[in-house]
């Protein structure tokens, strides 16, 4: 089925955000493991586990829609060299993907691409997920303060 034009546009955007959050959260799950910080580095992973099934999804739609998937394309990488600052750089990560699929959820229903449409929502859902926990990590630091959550992590 040909897809329309902006919608493989959009599609392989996203794409390149999914493809840049899965780098940049495998990283930094590496970097807590180093550290010790199990929790940490499992839910990192956990999330870039999230972030190749929806690169997935968004390929497998590019090709249904006879769109060729743009997977050499990244955005620039945000690596936190702290845990805060990782926290802080996912959060914008996730805040972009929302807008970008809000955006994209608008775009299909002024286009009549419901089947595009139902995929970019369910991510979304997702990507929200994503950010409630890490303002739950965010807020955690702030009322407990770094060392102490910090403290927290290491199981």
């Amino acid at each position: 089925m040909k897809g329309e034009t902006r919608i493989i546009d959009t599609l392989n955007h996203l794409l390149a955000d999914e493809l840049t959050a899965i780098n940049q959260y495998m990283v930094h799950s590496e970097m807590c493991a180093n550290w010790g910080y199990t929790r940490l580095h499992e839910a990192a992973e956990k999330r870039a586990i999230d972030e190749m099934k929806h690169a997935e999804k968004l390929i497998g739609r590019l090709l249904f829609l006879e769109g060729i998937p743009i997977v050499s394309s990244l955005n620039k990488i945000h690596i936190g060299a702290a845990v805060d600052a990782q926290h802080r750089n996912d959060h914008e990560a996730e805040s972009g993907a929302v807008k970008a699929y809000n955006d994209g959820v608008k775009l299909c229903v002024e286009l009549g691409d419901n089947g595009t449409r139902e995929l970019l929502e369910d991510i979304l859902e997702d990507e929200e997920e994503h950010i409630d926990w890490i303002e739950a990590q965010l807020d955690q630091i702030s009322q407990l303060g770094l060392q102490v959550y910090l403290g927290e992590q290491l199981h």
